[in-house]
């Protein structure tokens, strides 16, 4: 469809592309995924410059942004399933022994990149804010919403609208979002993302617990890894199924399923959702270092919590990862 540009629509991109980030963290809260985060704001972004030359500034740039965005994704989830994580399929959790089941054809649940959400010269409390509003055990535990719950949580209490401003928004009345927000909150409360997951600044105690996470997956030795966990730990690595709790057994399977030997694997560090991340780089017979996983860590005091250890390599060069790594 060709579009007939203006002096308003020259000038669309200029005054909007400050809002591309936020956006892509919007959309990414609603779908679970990176890949149909940018696609969705592309989308956005197309509608908008049609529609600019119509713009009345009957609300602020931003907020019609806004409006369009979950729009559209909301029409998106109308075809879509929510994206889980292993630990959301609903089953328990596995024995290190079991063999390993993997689904491919599901939709998991994507991390996404800091640097996707954040600009690093923003305000501070501003990053903060958008890290923790997209750490992955609240992103989670919003796939288990309804889409129209979801947009609405997101718009009150992460966008911070009025309840008059997202029933315009959506169609509908202050009173059916006051009593979807209601619901939200308790179906959220049940998925129970921690509020201690909240992106905090690391701690040089816990800068030292990273330093020792490199050193021992690296090598291999699989003691030094047990002991970087908490007693209850959660490993899970999708598209596998299988996912283990608990420091010991967390040891047991990667030291009975993991590949690698001693430096056979190299760690790059990087962030995603707001929290330490790694790429790992598995050696091959030609003595190259090809992407193997993504790991995003909860750190919890001076140990980690949890670890979502992603197979999908695809996600590496959005992270802005090499290819590979030289022998």
């Amino acid at each position: 469809m060709a579009v007939t540009t203006t002096p308003a629509t020259d000038d669309f991109m200029r005054l909007a592309a400050p809002y591309r980030r936020e956006l892509v963290a919007h959309c990414y809260r609603m779908l679970g995924s990176l890949h149909d985060a940018e696609d969705l704001v592309q989308e956005t972004y197309l509608r908008a410059w049609r529609a600019y030359d119509r713009f009345e500034g009957r609300s602020s740039l931003r907020t019609w942004l806004h409006r369009i965005a979950t729009s559209a994704c909301l029409t998106a989830l109308e075809t879509r399933k929510r994206r889980p994580l292993p630990t959301g399929l609903g089953g328990p959790g596995s024995d290190p022994g079991d063999e390993l089941v993997e689904l491919p054809e599901v939709a998991w649940l994507e991390p996404i990149p800091d640097a996707m959400i954040t600009d690093e010269r923003s305000d501070p409390a501003a990053i903060v804010a958008a890290r923790e509003t997209t750490r992955l055990a609240f992103v989670a535990a919003l796939q288990h919403l309804p889409p129209r719950q979801r947009a609405v949580l997101l718009l009150r209490e992460v966008l911070k609208w009025k309840a008059a401003e997202v029933a315009d928004a959506l169609e509908t009345t202050t009173k059916a979002v006051n009593s979807m927000l209601q619901r939200a909150r308790a179906q959220l409360s049940q998925a129970n993302p921690r509020e201690d997951d909240a992106a905090a600044p690391l701690t040089p105690e816990q800068r030292r617990l990273l330093d020792r996470w490199v050193a021992a997956f690296e090598a291999k030795d699989v003691d030094g890894i047990v002991e970087l966990f908490t007693a209850d730990a959660v490993w899970e690595m999708p598209p596998i199924t299988n996912w283990v709790r608990g420091a010991d057994d967390i040891g047991r399977l990667i030291d009975t399923r993991c590949p690698a030997g001693p430096r056979d694997m190299r760690l790059i560090r990087t962030r995603a959702n707001g929290q330490p991340a790694f790429a790992v780089y598995m050696r091959g017979p030609d003595g190259v270092f090809r992407p193997f996983h993504l790991q995003v860590l909860t750190v919890d005091g001076p140990a980690v919590r949890h670890t979502a250890a992603f197979f999908d390599v695809s996600l590496f060069p959005a992270f802005g990862l090499p290819a590979q790594l030289d022998r």
